[in-house]
């Protein structure tokens, strides 16, 4: 197994091919494909329920596809299917924090869960990097809503993703807050994947391509 300092070095691509979603007798979308490498970044957007939410949960593997594939791919290989946690990380909507616990307790957990080992200090300058200063050890139960979606990217960036899924990034959060997502962003184009599902112009701009479930 390649351990995550060498997968920043090799050749990680992201393939969907053919893609398609339906539910009974509703479409959500059909043949989508794209091919995204490390420094891409790809806006995924459309009317409310045309499927965005559910493109980014297929290519993260929570949700089956009605059509086409999804490959991770390591110099050219593909990645099982039960491995690619590791090279993803996601903020959505639907992810749940636990609000009986601290931020750093939250982050330790996803860290467990992750099967991580973690240099000391790395989940407190994680929390700084979010502008959660001073707030670790606050249970999130106290939190605002924008202090929670700071921590849910947290979360998403604990093991340096080569394969960042951002649902609506911004949402909740302030002018500072929307100058962190941005710089993030910038930074995740050093060394991977970007792709956010969207219908703010603001989050949109952040890509380079987009792809208009709608149409």
């Amino acid at each position: 197994m390649i351990d995550q300092a060498d997968e920043k070095a090799v050749d990680f691509r992201l393939r969907v091919k053919n893609l398609g979603k339906h539910y009974a007798d509703m479409l959500l979308f059909k043949n989508v494909g794209f091919e995204l490498c490390p420094g891409d970044s790809l806006a995924i957007t459309g009317w409310n329920g045309s499927g965005k939410s559910t493109m980014l949960r297929i290519i993260a593997g929570l949700t089956k596809s009605s059509a086409g594939q999804v490959d991770f791919l390591l110099n050219s290989r593909s990645i099982p299917t039960d491995l690619r946690r590791r090279y993803f990380g996601m903020i959505t909507p639907a992810l749940s924090l636990y609000s009986e616990l601290t931020a750093l307790e939250n982050l330790r957990f996803f860290t467990r869960v992750r099967g991580l080992v973690m240099q000391p200090g790395t989940i407190e300058d994680l929390i700084e990097r979010v502008g959660l200063h001073g707030r670790g050890d606050d249970i999130c139960g106290t939190f605002s809503s924008g202090m929670l979606q700071r921590l849910k990217l947290a979360q998403a960036l604990l093991h340096q993703p080569l394969l960042l899924l951002l649902d609506e990034p911004c949402s909740n959060l302030d002018q500072n807050g929307v100058a962190m997502v941005e710089k993030i962003i910038s930074e995740q184009r050093s060394s991977g994947i970007t792709i956010i599902a969207s219908n703010e112009q603001r989050e949109i701009d952040y890509a380079d391509r987009c792809i208009n479930l709608s149409e």
